[in-house]
């Protein structure tokens, strides 16, 4: 009898035990299912189809359903949302250096979570770690790791090449070759001249930030290069420093006559269209630009060509900036373990084909070329580090802003004032000096 009722018991030991299992895990399944992941961002260049398949993608693979608010004025729909600290979204698609200096600001006032972390997690639906699958050098970069301290507090996404984009077609109509150095440069806006072309037009001055900085890079050297993103007065001051001034001073003088009045968020399309219709020979931009312009009209023959900058000589090295874009946790942040999920998923093979295959975007991974088809115009643009060019990082180091100084928006003194010197408004030396004034403020 008593064996009889230890064993009957045991057998309801085992029953709650089962139950109790069997309630905790429909807990955490019913959890899953009503978590929610805001995820807030720029509706840019790229759009927004490769976030939503991605977004679903995570979803099936996480259970975590994802909240997605994707606009072109981002920065001014969240500034007082972060201010106010009410209704945060729990992760943030804005690059460093974009419009409304949101994401530089809140880099300055330290409102961005370390995420280090995440380099070391495994990525969901793989077996690979984040730190595994990235190219190396991009989470070192200040627009990655902005406070020097060895963390990840934004993590790249969608890298893309900056350099001189052109009409191939229109060089081998000419027989003109593409120059490799700036003598070569000039020497071809005079023929361009002669057939009434213009060497050069621009976006917005705001592209100067990839153009400007990969042209220091050539003028100055990497190590220089450094000292000034560190806002070091004394780089600042060099004369090779200002000679990256006075070449874009140059370029000014072979600049199309309405790219001033064009270069603006209406009218920038309009600059960019000089390029389809062979009135203007080169122009600053990322890989984005063949599909921001894929359904304009263009000249018979047009074939997009991509070059890195001209070197300052013969034998010397060439630049193209290398352009990312970042997501981050804002604190604030309400499901910080789900985010670093979703920022880990975006690395995987099948975000990175969905990024691509919804919007050209690549992402910086190992193996993301593998996702580009041959024949796909964009095997040119990736491949410019095979030919030769050097890749180039942009962004100052993070700093306190210092009140009345905008040094690097798209209005601030370093680019904004290229539509002064391209005008004839302001001397280059009146720029190079209101710049070199604007660091000092910022060297401490």
């Amino acid at each position: 009898m008593k064996k009889l009722l230890s064993l009957l018991l045991a057998s309801l030991i085992v029953a709650s035990g089962c139950a109790k299992k069997t309630e905790t895990t429909t807990s955490t399944e019913e959890s899953k299912e009503t978590q929610v992941l805001k995820v807030s961002g720029l509706n840019g260049g790229y759009g927004t189809a490769g976030w939503e398949a991605v977004a679903k993608a995570f979803e099936e693979e996480t259970g975590i359903k994802v909240e997605l608010t994707l606009e072109k004025n981002i920065a001014e729909t969240l500034r007082p949302i972060i201010t106010s600290g009410k209704d945060v979204p729990d992760l943030i698609y804005l690059a460093v250096g974009s419009g409304g200096k949101l994401t530089d600001t809140m880099i300055a006032e330290k409102q961005i979570q370390d995420i280090t972390d995440v380099l070391s997690a495994t990525i969901p639906g793989e077996t690979t770690t984040v730190q595994d699958k990235l190219i190396p050098g991009f989470t070192s970069a200040l627009s990655s790791s902005p406070y020097q301290d060895g963390k990840l507090y934004l993590a790249p996404i969608n890298y893309s090449p900056c350099g001189l984009f052109y009409n191939a077609g229109l060089f081998e109509e000419k027989g003109w070759e593409v120059p490799t150095t700036w003598d070569q440069m000039w020497e071809l806006a005079e023929k361009a001249k002669a057939e009434g072309i213009a060497l050069f037009t621009y976006p917005t001055t705001g592209y100067f930030d990839a153009f400007f900085s990969a042209l220091i890079n050539e003028t100055a050297g990497p190590e220089v290069y450094e000292k000034l993103m560190n806002y070091d007065t004394a780089s600042w001051e060099l004369p090779e420093v200002k000679q990256a001034f006075e070449i874009v001073g140059k370029l000014a003088t072979y600049t199309e006559e309405n790219t001033v009045a064009n270069a603006n968020a209406e009218g920038f399309t309009k600059n960019q269209q000089l390029i389809l219709d062979n009135k203007t020979l080169f122009i600053p931009n990322g890989t984005w630009l063949p599909g921001e312009m894929s359904d304009a009209p263009r000249a018979e023959n047009f074939k997009w060509g991509f070059t890195a900058l001209p070197a300052v000589a013969e034998g010397k090295d060439r630049y193209s900036t290398t352009f990312t874009e970042q997501i981050y946790i804002p604190n604030g942040a309400t499901n910080v373990d789900a985010a670093k999920q979703f920022i880990a998923f975006l690395y995987s093979d099948k975000a990175t084909e969905l990024f691509y295959k919804n919007g050209s975007a690549v992402m910086p991974t190992v193996n993301a070329s593998s996702f580009i088809q041959d024949g796909d115009e964009n095997k040119l643009f990736y491949s410019i580090y095979d030919t030769g060019a050097k890749p180039n990082a942009v962004g100052f180091a993070a700093t306190e802003p210092v009140e009345g100084v905008d040094l690097t928006s798209s209005e601030g003194i370093l680019y904004g004032t290229v539509n002064s010197v391209v005008t004839g408004d302001k001397s280059v030396e009146e720029w190079y000096n209101g710049v070199v004034e604007a660091v000092k403020k910022y060297d401490k």
